[in-house]
């Protein structure tokens, strides 16, 4: 029997960390560690057109599973390629495993040909980041790499020389047993103590719920029901905390709704629970705060705060919710329930009723049918920008759907390469792509992997020709438009030409009909809708500077010759402008 060398090791260990598949570019430093896994029968390599698309893909695959995923990049541009996603999968807190592979040992520092230091790189995006210098020291770094990715919930990168991949593998290791899952962390006493107090004494007491609710949604409930306090989330919350929620009073923050805002104003304690929100200006200052997180570092960096609670959300609520006094009065519940209905029926519904023969076609009226025919347990993956704001109003969780995005990052092109991963994980559930044109084109390439592999993605692209956010962000900024506008090609002939199922959509009464095709058809499916430019989000609070600069912006576009389009923009915005 041969002797097993570094990368059929390296593979080895992978395959125990629970890891079934690599996403990469093939290269010639990556070339030993491939042809392992083409012998290992227990893992696959996905083929993708760019690493960038590799590292989100992984980062999605590992939300979904909530286990190690990994990914891959050869040397020097190759494994640059990845950051971004990575980036992303870090702020996301999804564990994943990154082997970035390195020039030649004996040429590291001699400035060769792709020569770059990943061990350095990608320092400020993973919990640990180490090069692999010897053989010998393979396997321990590995499992300490793998240790780091799932125990503290981030990227872990491993930079192997292609020429010590290749080198006989240390032939005593000791088996190690593998980290695959994280411990509870309940509160100390003191804490759980002055919580209780606090609680009791509040009149008015609001949660503000994120990521960190997952797994909690009973016991907020249950706690929500004992104090009588309305429930709002951030987007990351949404898909954990929304649903079955009577107490739902929406999202605050930019892309915001309803009256989640005025609930955190309006009370006298507001709890944020497992939530990193970074919008500060959003948040009050004049009422006592209680951040309660998992994550020590989160906790007060975003507001001042009156008590800090390190621990995870579940047990914490398991802890307190014996100890508190039940309270009967409903009356700032119910005030807040009524504003959030007001808004819902004022503001978020506002395009989805009597758009039948609007053109172009509302975006918000997409977002609610795709919600409408979507299954019960499909994955959205949600380009940033507009897409965000759609999906956030409009997408409906029930606690079996899915809901990813870039939501902490921020990056363009995130929805297509996410997508790919989720559907990977189970080629049977449906995986739904809210594109925009934008973020679809930047990273289009990779909609052949979808052909390539035969996924079954449906990739939805609200197509309204131009960077609808980035708009949006100058014009409250007292500045007109420029530089974003996109000149696109008809997306679906293009989808066509790749081998794919693709529908152009110009008209709001072909829209199911699309839609419903594009779910049935077994394979990858792109349906290209041709959206109104001029929808704009308005956030649920809107300041005098915000005011002011959307006014400013205005006249200059007037100024400009633009008024056909500025009353084009009242006409699509009217409704969907909250009163001052």
């Amino acid at each position: 029997m041969a002797k097993q060398n570094v990368a059929e090791m390296f593979v080895d260990i992978l395959v125990r960390a629970g890891v079934r598949r690599l996403y990469g570019v093939v290269g010639d430093s990556l070339n030993p560690v491939v042809d392992a896994i083409r012998r290992t029968p227990s893992i696959d390599w996905v083929q993708v057109r760019h690493e960038e698309v590799a590292a989100f893909a992984a980062g999605a695959e590992a939300q979904i599973t909530g286990g190690l995923a990994a990914c891959a990049g050869s040397c020097g541009p190759g494994n640059l390629h990845l950051i971004n996603g990575l980036y992303d999968a870090h702020r996301s807190m999804a564990p994943v495993l990154a082997l970035a592979s390195q020039i030649p040992s004996s040429e590291i520092g001699l400035g060769y040909f792709q020569e770059t230091h990943p061990d350095q790189l990608f320092r400020e995006c993973s919990h640990y980041s180490e090069l692999i210098s010897n053989p010998q020291q393979m396997p321990r770094l590995l499992h300490t790499a793998i240790q780091h990715a799932v125990g503290r919930r981030g990227v872990s990168v491993v930079s192997l020389p292609g020429d010590i991949a290749s080198q006989p593998a240390p032939e005593k290791t000791a088996g190690t047993a593998l980290v695959t899952s994280r411990p509870t962390v309940r509160p100390g006493d003191a804490e759980i103590d002055a919580l209780v107090r606090m609680i009791d004494e509040a009149e008015r007491v609001t949660l503000f719920c994120g990521s960190g609710t997952a797994g909690a949604h009973a016991e907020v409930m249950q706690f929500a029901e004992r104090v009588k306090a309305p429930v709002g989330h951030a987007l990351r919350g949404k898909e954990w905390i929304q649903y079955d929620n009577p107490y739902d009073v929406g999202m605050s923050g930019l892309l915001g709704y309803g009256a989640a805002y005025e609930a955190t104003h309006e009370c006298d304690l507001l709890i944020l629970l497992g939530t990193d929100f970074p919008y500060n200006a959003f948040l009050p200052d004049d009422v006592k705060i209680v951040q309660v997180d998992v994550r020590p570092e989160h906790l007060g960096r975003r507001s001042r705060l009156d008590l800090a609670v390190w621990g995870d959300v579940r047990e914490t609520l398991r802890c307190v919710i014996p100890r508190i006094r039940a309270k009967s009065n409903r009356r700032f519940l119910d005030k807040m329930l009524k504003k959030h209905a007001d808004a819902l029926e004022g503001v978020v519904r506002a395009y989805t009723r009597k758009v039948e023969k609007h053109v172009p076609i509302h975006p918000e009226y997409v977002a609610s049918v795709i919600d409408e025919l979507a299954d019960e347990d499909a994955v959205f993956t949600v380009d940033t920008g507009m897409c965000n704001v759609w999906a956030a109003r409009y997408l409906t969780p029930n606690g079996r759907r899915r809901i990813i995005g870039s939501f902490s990052h921020g990056s363009m092109a995130n929805a297509l390469p996410q997508a790919i991963g989720a559907q990977f994980t189970d080629r049977d559930r449906q995986v739904v792509s809210l594109s925009g044109d934008g973020g679809f084109s930047m990273l289009m390439g990779d909609f052949l992997t979808l052909v390539q592999y035969d996924l079954p993605v449906k990739v939805i692209v609200f197509d309204n020709s131009s960077l609808g956010m980035v708009e949006l962000e100058m014009l409250v900024a007292g500045l007109p438009s420029y530089g974003t506008t996109n000149k696109n090609p008809d997306f679906a002939a293009i989808a066509r030409a790749a081998g794919a199922y693709g529908v152009r959509v110009e008209k709001p009464k072909h829209l199911a009909g699309a839609l419903k095709d594009a779910f049935k058809h077994k394979g990858p499916a792109l349906v290209d809708v041709v959206t109104d430019p001029n929808a704009l989000s308005i956030p649920p609070k809107i300041s005098a500077d915000m005011v002011t600069g959307f006014a400013l912006s205005a006249s200059k576009i007037v100024l400009d010759g633009g008024v056909g389009r500025m009353l084009q923009m009242a006409r699509s915005n009217l409704r969907n402008v909250p009163r001052l």
